[in-house]
């Protein structure tokens, strides 16, 4: 059993930054790959960002690559989304995930998820 808490959304500036932090709970965490989603208003959860249990590897949508970076440290059980040159299509509630697999885009592979955090992009 995983238990994952979100923090660090909040109101920023478009051209700004947040950093977005999930804290884990449980002993396996550094076997779980971790994802971040994202959910804005009448749209579907969408894939954000992915990193391997190890923090080897990791994956990003196309519309964030390059803007957005995913981090770990299984040491603390923690994940990090660090969110540069925020665009107001960006706003939306993030949720971290953990997976059973290595990695993977498909949230129906997920099986632990967050509460989420509001992320709002003034332009």
């Amino acid at each position: 059993q995983v238990q994952l808490v979100e923090s660090g959304g909040g109101l920023v500036q478009a051209g700004g930054s947040l950093r977005l932090s999930c804290q884990a709970s449980g002993r396996t965490f550094s076997t779980y790959g971790m994802g971040w989603f994202r959910q804005g208003p009448g749209k579907e959860r969408e894939f954000v960002a992915a990193i391997t249990g190890t923090g080897g590897r990791t994956y990003y949508a196309d519309s964030v690559k390059g803007r957005f970076t995913v981090s770990r440290d299984n040491a603390k059980n923690m994940v990090s989304l660090q969110m540069n040159s925020l665009k107001p299509e960006d706003a939306a509630v993030y949720y971290c995930a953990a997976t059973r697999f290595s990695v993977t885009r498909n949230r129906n592979l997920y099986d632990y998820w967050g509460q989420g955090t509001q992320v709002t992009v003034s332009s």
